[in-house]
């Protein structure tokens, strides 16, 4: 049986909680999990009939407890199951029950020496009658020897746990390594809103506070989405929303280290000649940090409401590999026409060049496709995903990138929620999560975790090939902690 001193949980889970009466179970389940989450048959009892020791009621007790245990498996929520857990039967069934909805199960094995029970029952007010203490103490010692062979994913003893999305699982651990032998890692900051208290008379102020704390906090990047007006996964169309490469020029005034770039541009937005003299100019007047960020362009509605062609996606394609052919052309010296397959640009002179030799090419996407283009032309790749996927996109990289080159270099973009401790995290997903949507799953989204979280699961994105990550914090409003909370994370890289 495991040992889950500070361990982790993936959410949603079921816990099955397994041991004679007096052995702790609801004791440890009211302080390793929230209320809400701990389906009990006292309190049920409690509900049907007239208290927790009204036996009378057991029956019924039960069969509500089994149904509600079946209403929360099927919306994927995490259950912990406060009973006796000695029935052979009520525990395969639930098992059987995660397994058909894809949801880990493991049992708590509350192996508590018979004589503490029957002293802790001794001290009850309402005892569990002795002869029944007996028999429960009886049937545990068959029961424990049952549970390895029924197929939990694990049979743990009650210690420290906590129930987490999936991407902090194995935190713990990727911490250890991280303070054993610390990887590198360069961190970006990316401003996906701009609303705020204050409101838009003071949004350049604002920007400017977000762009030197995160300076001054360690970020090695600030990195804006280039949109025209909100996008749906993130606000309402009507939210202020900046335009991006405008942006960058005034960021670039009110910063001094960090790189500056898009994440991504959309290729169909700007004239791509246009786009080379833009990127070139905030290259110049930054000091050379600019990054071109280029991406395919997906939002129709923004391009409706602008009034732009949306091209089909082989159209897109077509331009976008153009587009990565000719600006590094239009960055280097001379003025010689350049052709391409939709592209035909008669002079390239871009002077001033840029400060960079060559103004480093972000290209967003983890299909195939997109990935291909970037192993040929790209300096970086964009991705998205876990630690697995990551592994997976780098090695793809790797076998397409041409033999004599190097690999695109592969950074990750994520929404990141961090909180000091547990509690913290906690009020964070309470106070953001929209009203309908499961606490748990919203934590998932925007992977919500404390600081030692953070710092394993980007030291495992790390392991898997990223070189830097870029981070939208959804709680960044009025109030800047959540950049100096990330400070303690950057930290655990340098």
């Amino acid at each position: 049986m495991g040992d889950v001193g500070g361990r982790n949980l993936p959410s949603p889970c079921v816990v099955v909680l397994v041991g004679p009466g007096a052995a702790g179970k609801s004791t440890w389940a009211g302080e390793a999990f929230a209320p809400e989450l701990v389906v009990s048959s006292d309190r049920l009892r409690a509900l049907v009939g007239a208290g927790e020791d009204d036996l009378a009621a057991s029956v019924d007790a039960f069969a509500l407890l089994e149904e509600v245990v079946r209403q929360r498996i099927v919306r994927r929520l995490t259950t912990v199951i406060d009973t006796l857990g000695l029935d052979r039967e009520r525990r395969l069934n639930w098992l059987s029950l995660a397994r058909e909805h894809g949801i880990p199960c493991v049992a708590v094995a509350f192996d508590t020496p018979a004589a503490e029970c029957r002293r802790r029952n001794r001290e009850r007010t309402k005892r569990i009658p002795a002869d029944v203490l007996t028999a429960q103490l009886k049937t545990w010692a068959r029961v424990k020897k049952e549970l390895p062979e029924e197929g939990y994913d694990e049979i743990l003893v009650p210690r420290a746990v906590r129930v987490v999305p999936e991407a902090f699982v194995q935190a713990e651990q990727a911490v250890q390594r991280q303070q054993a032998a610390p990887a590198r890692l360069q961190f970006g900051l990316q401003l996906s809103s701009y609303t705020h208290k204050a409101g838009r008379k003071t949004t350049g102020e604002w920007i400017r506070q977000v762009a030197t704390r995160a300076e001054a906090a360690g970020f090695d990047g600030i990195y804006v989405m280039d949109h025209f007006r909100q996008i749906p996964q993130v606000g309402r169309a009507w939210e202020d929303f900046l335009e991006s490469w405008t942006t960058l020029a005034y960021l670039a005034a009110c910063t001094e280290r960090v790189k500056l770039g898009t994440l991504v541009t959309g290729i169909t937005y700007r004239n791509v000649a246009h786009l080379g003299k833009i990127a070139a100019t905030l290259d110049v007047l930054s000091g050379g940090r600019a990054i071109c960020g280029l991406g395919l362009a997906w939002f129709k509605a923004e391009h409706d409401a602008y009034g732009w062609d949306f091209p089909s996606v082989s159209d897109r394609y077509a331009l976008l590999e153009d587009a990565l052919q000719l600006l590094p052309v239009l960055w280097g010296p001379g003025n010689k026409p350049w052709r391409g397959k939709v592209l035909d640009v008669p002079e390239t002179a871009c002077y001033p060049r840029p400060l960079q030799d060559p103004l480093p090419i972000l290209l967003g996407g983890s299909g195939d496709r997109t990935l291909r283009l970037a192993a040929r032309y790209a300096d970086a790749a964009n991705v998205f995903g876990d630690a697995a996927k990551v592994r997976q996109k780098a090695e793809y990289l790797k076998a397409h990138t041409a033999a004599g080159k190097q690999p695109p270099t592969l950074t990750h973009l994520s929404t990141t929620l961090v909180g000091k401790d547990h509690q913290r995290v906690n009020a964070l997903v309470d106070r953001l999560r929209p009203r309908n949507q499961d606490p748990a799953r919203y934590a998932a989204t925007v992977n919500a975790g404390t600081i030692a979280d953070q710092i394993g699961r980007f030291r495992e994105l790390a392991e898997a090939g990223a070189a830097e990550v870029m981070l939208s914090l959804p709680d960044l409003d009025d109030d800047l902690t959540p950049i100096d909370t990330m400070a303690e994370v950057i930290t655990a890289f340098r």
